[in-house]
């Protein structure tokens, strides 16, 4: 392993998934995002840190549900609402499309239908709700997991699905995940989920039911995205992991509340 390769292809995946400048010496090769791919899940976890840390210091001025709302816009303003775009496209698509080459046109399109404005504010709303209600220490620790874990289970179809699209801004990265790289992205994003609560004893019991409630998940997701395109695209992965981190959230809440 090339410790200088690495870090190349660690900034890669920042410069990629976020709006933080990064070093020029890294430059770009198309082959760098697809061996960066493994460092998806850690660029969640510095996502999540960044949001969980806005949070907690908005939770000293702020009630907790102006806090979520803050934390949310730095993550969206770091992110660019990139996986975003890819949940309001793809319920765009998959909602007003019939045919296959429909779907991919309006997953295309830059422009955003009713659906997938709908699907957005849900999503937020659900979002902000659940971890304003969820008690501090919780909701910060949730943040860095659901975005870490959300990203390891997105990517995961890079391993067993099929890119559709000819061309695309995702086609680099869109290559074959080797079981390597699969593992490595799975030790980065998975394991926070032992600690909803921050650091202590792992919650065996909560990690191993949230694994159960994303496996089941990401195996249903997978088999639509095959039955209405065939595999997948940049967009699905971006729906995706919007619908893993909101789910990680819902499981949180609904832990403490049963």
């Amino acid at each position: 392993m090339n410790p200088l390769a690495e870090l190349r292809y660690f900034f890669t995946a920042l410069g990629y998934f976020t709006r933080v400048p990064v070093p020029r010496w890294v430059g770009y090769e198309p082959h760098y995002l697809n061996a960066a791919a493994r460092y998806f899940p850690f660029v969640g976890v510095l996502i999540g840190a960044s949001s969980a840390l806005v949070y907690l210091a908005a939770l000293r001025v702020f009630p907790a549900g102006v806090a979520v709302l803050l934390s949310m816009a730095a993550s969206l303003l770091v992110t660019g609402a990139f996986h975003e775009d890819g949940l309001a496209d793809c319920v765009d698509a998959f909602g007003g499309a019939y045919t296959r080459d429909d779907v991919l046109r309006i997953m295309h399109d830059s422009r955003i239908g009713a659906f997938g404005a709908i699907a957005l504010v849900i999503a937020l709303a659900l979002k902000w709700q659940t971890l304003a209600a969820l008690p501090p220490l919780r909701a910060a620790s949730l943040m860095i997991a659901a975005h870490a874990a959300s990203r390891a289970c997105a990517i995961s179809y890079l391993a067993t699905l099929d890119y559709v699209r000819a061309e695309g801004k995702a086609k680099p990265v869109a290559q074959r995940l080797s079981g390597p790289a699969l593992l490595c992205a799975v030790l980065f994003g998975l394991p926070w989920l032992l600690w909803p609560n921050g650091p202590g004893a792992p919650d065996w019991r909560f990690a191993g039911l949230t694994f159960a409630v994303l496996g089941a998940l990401r195996f249903a997701m997978g088999r639509y995205f095959v039955r209405r395109i065939g595999g997948y695209t940049g967009d699905c992965l971006g729906f995706a992991q919007q619908i893993f981190e909101l789910t990680i959230y819902l499981v949180g809440l609904a832990w403490i509340s049963s």
